[in-house]
């Protein structure tokens, strides 16, 4: 898909992706490009892009709550106490997806970010965040980078601190999903409707 906004059910316009299944349509208009802040937060959408990693965002999202349920809701500390029958759990576990790297990362995360002080993890990725004002507004998905120098700084800084399965691709999807940038297209209800975000705070 790279064309331009499309109208919804309602007749406002959209991103077409956010059109092209009913499962992401709400998660379009109410989650997608909005800030989100807070650790444990942010480290479910790390892991969640990093399962992403290879397959559909819709494969993910359809299973997210069978992801929160086999990982303790995401907390950090939570997960980093798993042990090796709970590695176990999770690989026998049809709810989510059972590859062996991805699990053995979203765990060894865990236990590198309990090490880290409280909202260290928000910090360290808001610090990446793009002045608004010097980013283009995308007219069509043509116009929407799949990686940007922010998102392959971001991925550098997390793997330097200890972080796996995290690459600027990855990193992009995640600065997207979780309101570092705003990719809704020009035309697009979720970002007309709302006033536009403000720029990061330096670091």
């Amino acid at each position: 898909m790279t064309g331009g906004a499309v109208p919804g059910p309602d007749g406002a316009p959209r991103c077409p992706w956010g059109l092209s299944t009913p499962d992401y349509l709400p998660y379009h208009d109410e989650e997608w490009g909005r800030p989100v802040h807070g650790d444990d937060a942010l480290f479910e959408r790390l892991c969640l892009e990093a399962f992403q990693s290879g397959l559909s965002w819709i494969t993910i999202l359809r299973r997210r709550e069978g992801f929160r349920r086999a990982f303790a809701g995401f907390r950090i500390a939570a997960v980093a106490a798993f042990t090796e029958a709970d590695r176990e759990r999770l690989l026998a576990d049809e709810g989510i997806i059972r590859n062996r790297a991805k699990v053995d990362a979203t765990l060894a995360n865990a236990r590198v970010l309990t090490g880290w002080e409280p909202g260290e993890l928000d910090d360290l990725i808001w610090s990446h965040a793009p002045d608004p004002a010097a980013r283009p507004v995308p007219r069509t998905l043509a116009d929407v980078p799949a990686v940007t120098p922010e998102s392959t700084a971001l991925a550098k800084a997390l793997k330097q601190r200890g972080i796996r399965f995290v690459g600027p691709t990855t990193a992009y999807a995640l600065m997207q999903a979780c309101g570092l940038v705003d990719d809704h297209l020009a035309d697009c209800v979720a970002r007309t409707a709302r006033p536009a975000p403000a720029a990061a705070p330096a670091p």
